[in-house]
């Protein structure tokens, strides 16, 4: 039997599509075949990236979201169904970095904020993507996580950035848990674990790292992909391709599995 690669007539709701991983992961599903709805609350960056992808000849739909509020995280689901009348892959990608400082000191509104957007968000949109996916018994959720919800390892480590690391954890624990309670519809869930992911994020982290340790942030960044085994940080384009892969028939053993992507991250 032939492996389907092509995602014509399939939509992607895609969280934090407007920037970074989420545009290149945007890109690919668009480069596929897809139809992509893009939430983000980054207004200007979703029109600047359905631009982008109209000029590639691909459909997309750009959807003001903040996906820590649950009424609009409603309205952006039922927006797209009333649109296309279906959501046929999720990638809840949305996020934030979280503050940098140790748990002694950390405030309980960052704390709360990291985890709402981090954790929640994706609770939230994931349920009300399902209310749609499961009467149809189909569909794909594909979760962007983090090294650091399972092994600490990261840039620098993730001292001082628990709330972050909790999050990645707890989506871990989700992708899981929700792969269990759906795998009966015929719906999929899996987790991308990344690392390092060469970008504007990751060179924010790099910025606030170094400045806390009085160093300059090429020297984090020097020391950083040593622990590497590909000796980069793995670019923004190959988590989409993963991601691509995970929706695809390719991938349709696969379920309430979390698959490294982050070029041979070690100890």
């Amino acid at each position: 039997m032939a492996v389907v690669t092509d995602f014509s007539g399939k939509v992607a709701f895609i969280t934090g599509g407007g920037s970074g991983i989420g545009k290149a992961i945007a890109k690919c599903f668009v480069e596929a075949g897809a139809t992509v709805v893009l939430a983000a609350r980054n207004v200007e960056n979703l029109n600047n990236t359905v631009k982008e992808i109209e000029a590639m000849g691909g459909k997309a739909v750009a959807i003001p979201t903040d996906i820590s509020v649950e009424s609009q995280v409603i309205d952006a689901v039922q927006k797209t169904i009333d649109q296309f009348g279906q959501i046929d892959i999720l990638v809840n990608n949305s996020g934030g970095a979280g503050p940098n400082c140790p748990v002694a000191e950390m405030k309980t509104d960052e704390w709360t904020e990291t985890l709402s957007v981090d954790l929640t968000g994706s609770m939230l949109v994931t349920r009300e993507v399902l209310k749609h996916m499961i009467p149809k018994e189909s569909g794909n959720i594909i979760v962007i996580g983090a090294e650091g919800g399972r092994t600490g390892l990261g840039i620098s480590g993730y001292v001082n950035r628990s709330p972050y690391a909790a999050a990645k954890a707890g989506l871990m624990a989700l992708t899981e848990s929700v792969a269990i309670e759906v795998g009966k519809y015929g719906i999929r869930v899996n987790q991308i674990s990344a690392a390092g992911v060469n970008g504007p994020r990751v060179r924010q982290v790099i910025e606030k790292i170094a400045q806390r340790d009085g160093v300059t942030p090429e020297s984090i960044l020097q020391n950083a992909v040593k622990n590497y085994s590909l000796g980069k940080f793995t670019e923004e384009k190959e988590i989409g391709k993963v991601a691509v892969f995970l929706a695809s028939d390719a991938a349709s053993a696969i379920t309430g599995q979390t698959i490294n992507a982050h070029s041979g991250l070690h100890a």
